[in-house]
């Protein structure tokens, strides 16, 4: 095999491109809510600024552009950790039926 081929096929590109849609939807639908009538500008979202004031202990009014984008880099690791967790708590509560 080439070094500049890979040995994935279309398929299982798709496959896992699926999987990865599978997995980011809670997540993306926590965003999506959580930035309500912001989401041209999440750094506005009363929410967000809570959720962040809260975690931080800075306050709302102190949080601008530039905070929110720090926070966001400074603290990635520990966010997609809870966007993980949302994702599991969204399957628990709203589980799929699978069929028999």
């Amino acid at each position: 095999m080439d070094p500049g081929t890979s040995d994935l096929t279309p398929v299982t590109c798709s496959l896992a491109r699926a999987a990865i849609l599978v997995l980011m939807r809670p997540m993306l639908r926590f965003v999506w809510n959580s930035t309500r009538g912001h989401r041209l500008a999440p750094w506005r979202s009363p929410y967000l600024l809570w959720r962040i004031e809260t975690y931080t202990g800075v306050k709302m009014t102190q949080i601008g552009f530039l905070e929110f984008w720090e926070f966001l880099w400074t603290e990635r690791h520990n966010l997609w950790r809870f966007l993980k967790w949302t994702g599991e708590m969204d399957r628990y509560v709203h589980p799929q039926t699978r069929n028999p």
